[in-house]
């Protein structure tokens, strides 16, 4: 019994692991502009809802460009530690906090916000979307067997630090 408890430990450790890292590969893809790695690691129906490959990667960059043409000159952040693991029909789920940073001029605004990390295979693989500001009825449509007990807190608004003086 001790070592099925162990196992089973073990196994969620591993899991953590894993989807922490894959979470932090997509993150910082995300941040780097490295559209095609975000694309190859998005949750496919949200690409297929986005209109396709292609459509997602334009929106993607229009995003990111009108970021920068508010000022916003680099990006960066990082993920949490995930969560529990959901199951949500034939699905895993994991949400993972992320802290979001974004560089101006003057200074840096910080929010926080949420990957959701989906596996379709127990846990061999996993996919990401970025569900912070999503509504709950597209969520819904992208996961229509989602786990109301995995709850998504609100991002927070960003938070602007003024750079320090030397």
């Amino acid at each position: 019994m001790a070592m099925l408890v162990l196992f089973s430990f073990t196994v969620k450790a591993q899991d953590s692991l894993l989807v922490k890292k894959l979470a932090s590969r997509f993150a910082k893809s995300t941040f780097s502009s490295d559209t095609k790695t975000v694309l190859d690691m998005s949750y496919p129906g949200l690409v297929k809802l986005s209109g396709g490959r292609e459509a997602m990667a334009k929106l993607i960059n229009e995003r990111i460009d009108a970021l920068r043409a508010r000022g916003v000159i680099a990006f960066d952040g990082w993920v949490n530690a995930p969560g529990p693991f959901y199951r949500a029909g034939t699905q895993l789920l994991c949400l993972l906090p992320e802290t979001v940073k974004m560089k101006v001029l003057n200074g840096v605004y910080i929010s926080h916000s949420y990957l959701l990390a989906i596996s379709n295979d127990k846990g061999k693989t996993w996919t990401f979307m970025d569900v912070g500001n999503m509504p709950k009825n597209v969520l819904l449509r992208l996961l229509p067997d989602f786990n109301s007990a995995l709850e998504i807190p609100a991002p927070t608004p960003p938070t602007f630090f003024p750079a320090q003086e030397d």
